[in-house]
């Protein structure tokens, strides 16, 4: 099933995937301020099954995961690129560079790890918030106990900057959403360890209560050529929350990716929503 994407900024594509429940409309008001003055890239962010502009598929990971493999095939046709995922986006990123490590010039992962369930996620030493009073005065009374889980640098700025995020999403089908925790989250290769020899880096946030922050790097072992950023002031929501670090760590990734040339990389131009066709 062909996913809806949207497309920011011309030049090489790089795919971006979202956390669980948000659209690309969130996702590039989370991550569009890391690409502020920087050229050359084109952002494909796409909307999962059952969010945004993209109906609800079969609930399982392995069918999000080849939706997101035949849009990009759609959209690029054969084009190496790299891949960026935020938490559950993250995790379907590894798995696509694990499963097409021909076409992937590059792995991002954010708030992430390789294993999906709850259970099996290692938050040991993950760090408690130190709550600035009232900082979630200003946010909806709705989003106040997500965000205290969620949210590791808690001040009043942040929560401001995460709500807006939220309140720029889309449709959600939570039903949908609902079966995929519950009996298809894992995918059928999450076990299998194989190296990865392209540039990768794995931002996690020292108080990401949500996915912890061992995964990245307790993996560097299968990833030669990766980075390991952890933010001390961060939970979950590490590119909201301490955007100015985060654009760096993108842009030191794209630095190297971009410095891997292969046979057949092009260019694209596009900054709409787009169907299925980009224009080279």
């Amino acid at each position: 099933m062909p996913l809806h994407s949207h497309v920011e900024g011309k030049g090489r594509p790089v795919v971006v995937l979202p956390s669980l429940s948000l659209d690309s409309t969130a996702m590039r008001a989370a991550f569009e301020p890391a690409f502020a003055g920087l050229s050359g890239w084109a952002r494909i962010y796409l909307d999962l099954p059952g969010s945004g502009g993209s109906p609800p598929g079969e609930p399982t990971s392995d069918a999000v995961l080849g939706d997101v493999i035949a849009t990009v095939d759609a959209l690029l046709d054969g084009e190496p690129f790299p891949i960026a995922g935020w938490s559950y986006g993250g995790y379907l990123a590894a798995a696509l560079a694990r499963r097409l490590p021909g076409r992937t010039t590059g792995l991002l992962t954010v708030c992430s790890g390789f294993k999906i369930r709850p259970a099996d996620r290692d938050l040991s030493g993950v760090l408690p918030s130190r709550p600035e009073p009232g900082w979630l005065d200003g946010v909806p009374p709705h989003l106040h106990e997500y965000l205290a889980t969620a949210v590791g640098y808690q001040t009043t700025a942040a929560a401001s900057r995460v709500a807006a995020v939220l309140a720029a999403n889309g449709p959600v089908d939570e039903a949908y959403f609902g079966v995929l925790r519950s009996t298809g989250f894992a995918l059928s290769d999450e076990d299998l360890a194989t190296d990865y020899e392209r540039p990768a880096s794995f931002v996690c946030g020292r108080r990401d209560r949500v996915a912890g922050y061992r995964g990245g790097y307790e993996n560097l072992g299968r990833f030669p050529h990766a980075g390991y950023v952890l933010a001390a002031e961060a939970g979950h929501f590490l590119p909201v929350e301490q955007p100015n670090l985060f654009g760096a760590a993108v842009r030191a990734w794209l630095d190297r990716c971009g410095a891997l040339r292969l046979p057949g990389a092009g260019m694209l131009s596009h900054d709409s929503d787009t169907p299925g066709h980009l224009w080279r």
